[in-house]
């Protein structure tokens, strides 16, 4: 999900896809990324949030107290807040989501207390107000798309346009020329580019914390209104025992579907649109975060739907040492990525790729990655931030190099 908006210049995400490639593989896997897999990852990760906040809340009935198990829950959080701001300011990775979900989580707390019904209706109000909010924004694009070529016509008419025709035509423009060229974000994108990949740490790093306070800062608020939601629904979906497989395989099979077919649909929708080469009205304006939202609960039934089987258990038992290891991988995956692949020192691969070429470096990367986590474990008992974030959290060293099994505690390897 990272390393193509690490490797390419970040009109990708304000232009149309097909500006840096469009062979038949690239628009492949465009599209099944797009489709499959963009947002979700950060969808299930949301919802593991959530399990790991009750996993570890049932600690409260230990002899160490709730307040014990409170005080562990807020440190470890703020902890993480202070890994995410690292991750952005020194491994200079602008889309960084821990900060995102440090700050959601400080508000998770009190409401493991409620419900799952009410958890999940909480949970989905981000989803339900993000869709009424793009209600009106497609409307208004309807009647724009509809309006524009009768002025045209009376444009080519020498006819006078009214005061509301004027406005519109001034807006079609205006839509052109971004979908043209990306419009002023774009122009300020491009100097940002060019200035950081001149050459020197400081360019490289001022382009890339500038690109994070201009672009994503101020849609922090709405990030993590985003990321708290959905772990209220990882709550709820704990609760009903669907996250650790404790239904039946039909329940599972029947979420699946359930999830599956609408929240595909209405994303393969969108991405069709995503490729219009005039503006239209998209559907996704409505859909996307309910269909983000659907997709990654799909995600979580077909993975308890695979470990049911020998031969899923097979496949996925690789990535076991991976989702041990994760939080190193990230940072590890930042490194490689930001300060050797696409570094203006490195290996020079910065704005060269096509989809398909990043998501070939990403599969690779993802390889060696896996690979590694399986070797890391056979000497360690956890990866190296897991070391930190938890030695930190605890505020005691906690025990590094497999001597030993290690007792793993379930309240950080929820999460």
């Amino acid at each position: 999900m990272n390393i193509p908006f690490e490797g390419q210049t970040a009109l990708v995400m304000l232009n149309r896809p097909q500006m840096i490639g469009w062979t038949p593989l690239d628009q492949w896997s465009w599209a099944f990324v797009e489709v499959a897999l963009e947002g979700t990852q950060r969808g299930v990760l949301e919802i593991l949030f959530g399990c790991g906040l009750m996993v570890l809340a049932a600690r409260a009935m230990r002899p160490d107290g709730p307040v014990a198990v409170a005080d562990l829950y807020w440190r470890r959080n703020l902890w993480l807040l202070g890994f995410g701001l690292l991750d952005i300011f020194v491994f200079l990775w602008t889309g960084d989501i821990l900060h995102v979900y440090a700050l959601a989580a400080l508000f998770l707390f009190p409401f493991r207390l409620l419900g799952p019904r009410v958890l999940l209706a909480l949970g989905s109000l981000f989803a339900l107000g993000m869709a009424v909010s793009g209600v009106p924004l497609y409307v208004e694009r309807v009647e724009l798309v509809a309006a524009a070529p009768l002025i045209e016509k009376k444009v080519a008419a020498h006819q006078p346009l009214t005061r509301d025709e004027q406005a519109k035509q001034k807006d079609w423009q205006k839509l052109l020329e971004r979908r043209a060229t990306g419009g002023e974000d774009a122009r300020k994108i491009r100097e940002m580019e060019k200035k950081g990949h001149a050459g020197s740490w400081l360019a490289y790093a001022g382009m890339n914390i500038g690109f994070y306070i201009e672009f994503m800062l101020p849609e922090l608020a709405l990030t993590v209104a985003e990321a708290f939601c959905m772990m209220l629904v990882g709550i709820a979906l704990w609760k009903w025992r669907v996250v650790q497989g404790g239904r039946s395989t039909r329940f599972y099979a029947i979420l699946l579907l359930c999830c599956y077919v609408p929240g595909l649909i209405a994303r393969a929708v969108g991405a069709h649109e995503a490729l219009s080469p005039v503006p239209i009205a998209h559907s996704y304006w409505i859909t996307q975060e309910p269909a983000r939202m659907l997709v990654s609960i799909g995600h979580v039934a077909l993975v308890n739907l695979l470990v049911r089987s020998g031969a899923g258990q097979a496949v996925l038992a690789p990535f076991k040492a991976a989702g041990r290891t994760a939080f190193s991988l990230y940072f590890l995956q930042q490194f490689i990525a930001i300060y050797i692949l696409f570094a203006p020192w490195g290996a020079g691969l910065w704005g060269k790729l096509s989809w398909s070429g990043l998501y070939a470096v990403a599969l690779a990367v993802l390889l060696f990655e896996v690979v590694l986590a399986n070797l890391w474990l056979r000497m360690f008992a956890m990866g190296p931030m897991e070391w930190a974030w938890r030695s930190l959290a605890y505020v005691r060293w906690q025990p590094f190099r497999r001597t030993r099994e290690p007792r793993l505690d379930a309240s950080l390897a929820a999460a």
